[in-house]
């Protein structure tokens, strides 16, 4: 694994870290739709899968830099009568072979470390700059604050006292369970990602709409709310959580047009899931005049 494995390492690096560059400084949409830590655990298991390739491959063969049949056909080599100068030549390719023979060994080695000083650096990076504009950049204070203005909101739309907390730790949601928020049908407690947390704050506390992530946001803390309310169906809950969005969000600060456009918005991704979120799709009674219809009397859907 010489030329064609080190082509490899070096694209897995170059596209790793485009990508990383991309996910910061690119569209909110990029972010909420690929979790980071799902990428840095692929190029691991490359990083891994490319050394032991490496290892259990052995050394590449040395090139035989003899004289090829059509060499000797057109120039008049013969094995049988080996030249002077082929004998010293074949003796300096085998001290040659010698000397960079370690080199190749270790090789596979040092590229893994340096894949993973570069995975490192990237983590870093993403860790830096969440802590300088994300959920945790923010004071405890003002975090406070934020939770019981979301647990006031979450109140309203089940019609009783309830606690959302923000899962700072990544305990209960995020990357690995694949899920924004998570709450107990009928229960008392929502636990949303650090993510949607911020953009709820950005939303309420500085009037901050980042288009689609805000619509997302609310109708999480919406979603959420309804399994606290006591309705178990995914498909249903989302319904109803689109819908309870609209006014969601305009008690936190959107126009009812934009409120009502961003939920819509939500509605149309919804369809669009894939078969992993196969549960939360929405049917065909999510819809106006239609069964889950909460506001009959009225002709704007969501």
């Amino acid at each position: 694994m010489e030329r064609g494995g080190s082509n490899r390492w070096l694209w897995l690096r170059v596209g790793l870290v485009a990508f990383v560059l991309a996910w910061i400084i690119g569209p909110d949409e990029l972010r909420d739709a690929v979790p980071i830590a799902v990428v840095f655990v692929i190029a691991l298991g490359l990083e891994v899968w490319f050394v032991v390739a490496a290892v259990r491959g052995g050394p590449a063969p040395a090139p035989d830099r003899r004289p090829q049949a059509i060499d000797r056909e057109r120039y008049g080599f013969h094995e049988d009568e080996p030249d002077e100068n082929d004998l010293e030549a074949d003796e300096d390719d085998r001290e040659d072979d010698e000397w960079f023979e370690p080199e190749r060994t270790s090789s596979p080695v040092r590229r893994f470390g340096v894949g993973l000083g570069i995975i490192a650096a990237l983590v870093a990076a993403v860790v830096l700059l969440d802590g300088s504009s994300g959920w945790s950049s923010l004071s405890g204070e003002r975090r406070a604050e934020a939770v019981e203005r979301f647990s006031d909101e979450a109140s309203e739309i089940v019609g009783r006292p309830v606690d959302v907390r923000c899962d700072e730790a990544r305990d209960y949601v995020g990357a690995v369970q694949h899920a924004d928020g998570v709450a107990i049908v009928g229960g008392e407690l929502a636990i949303l990602t650090p993510e949607i947390c911020h953009a709820l704050y950005a939303l309420a506390f500085e009037n901050e709409v980042r288009g689609a992530r805000t619509g997302r946001a609310v109708a999480v803390l919406a979603h959420e709310a309804w399994h606290l309310r006591g309705e178990r169906d995914e498909g249903r809950t989302e319904c109803f959580g689109l819908q309870s969005g609209v006014a969601l969000g305009v008690r936190l600060g959107l126009a009812e047009s934009e409120a009502r456009q961003l939920m819509r918005q939500q509605l149309t991704e919804n369809e669009l899931r894939g078969l992993e979120t196969l549960d939360y799709r929405v049917g065909r009674e999510c819809r106006n005049d239609g069964e889950l219809d909460l506001y009959p009397a009225r002709d704007a859907f969501p």
